[in-house]
């Protein structure tokens, strides 16, 4: 199975602590690179980058991130980085054949997390999302997070940043298949801006929109400042084995 990183954005939230947010560090590893290492962990054995502001930096990681883990981790550029993170989903999605997991370069996850996910694909589903419950949650931004209300057997209703009914919170990791892709570029066709929630709703209303239920797994999306700080101290619990093989390879 592939991984799919999205690391295009801008990244404003996140200016003051670091100018690129995909590369900031957490306790010296970039988010990117732990990212990479967990998707690693939950089977992947190629990860496509989805690169934009900052590409070239970032790109210039990819070798050292590949040597690193051993399996190759490729660039893929999104055209107009400035538009909706559907439009990054597409680009990058045209690199991968079958299913793949898809993450945000910035979201941080447990081990059980990806691992978990990596296990639910189903014939009738076309994407599974990563939820988490616990709607007010300490580590949860309720200006930034995006919603989702659940229906019948954990499939999705309605997702979105402004939605006024909801039961979940999206935790930024989903197992998707082609059509996610293809429900967003539908969603482009019918006037939506391209968001990802655009052909995450597309595939809800068909009910092709899954969920699984994340428990009481730690999980944290790394966009301001203060997510920053609770990153660091929430990685020092579980980071582990990721953190102690990141020292010896620079201690070489």
């Amino acid at each position: 199975m592939d991984a799919l990183i999205i690391a295009a954005g801008f990244g404003t939230r996140l200016r003051p602590v670091s100018d690129c947010k995909p590369l900031t560090p957490i306790l010296g590893i970039p988010l990117l690179e732990l990212g990479i290492r967990q998707s690693v962990a939950a089977g992947v054995r190629r990860v496509v980058v989805v690169t934009g502001y900052q590409a070239d930096l970032i790109e210039a990681e990819l070798p050292r991130l590949s040597r690193s883990v051993n399996i190759p981790v490729v660039a893929q550029r999104v055209e107009n980085w400035s538009q909706p993170n559907g439009h990054s989903v597409i680009a990058g999605a045209a690199q991968i054949d079958g299913d793949y997991l898809l993450m945000m370069a910035d979201h941080i996850f447990s081990s059980t997390i990806l691992s978990n996910l990596a296990q639910q694909g189903r014939p009738d589903r076309g994407v599974t999302l990563a939820i988490d419950r616990r709607i007010t949650g300490p580590l949860i931004d309720p200006d930034d997070a995006t919603w989702v209300e659940t229906g019948d057997q954990g499939c999705i209703r309605s997702i979105g940043k402004s939605i006024s009914a909801y039961d979940a919170v999206d935790c930024g990791a989903f197992l998707a298949t082609p059509e996610l892709a293809a429900a967003i570029e539908a969603a482009i066709a019918a006037g939506c801006p391209g968001s990802l929630s655009d052909g995450m709703q597309r595939l809800a209303d068909v009910g092709r929109a899954a969920t699984m239920d994340v428990g009481d797994a730690w999980w944290i999306d790394v966009d301001d400042a203060r997510a920053y700080d609770l990153a660091e101290i929430g990685v020092v619990s579980w980071l582990g084995d990721i953190y102690e093989n990141r020292l010896a390879e620079a201690a070489k």
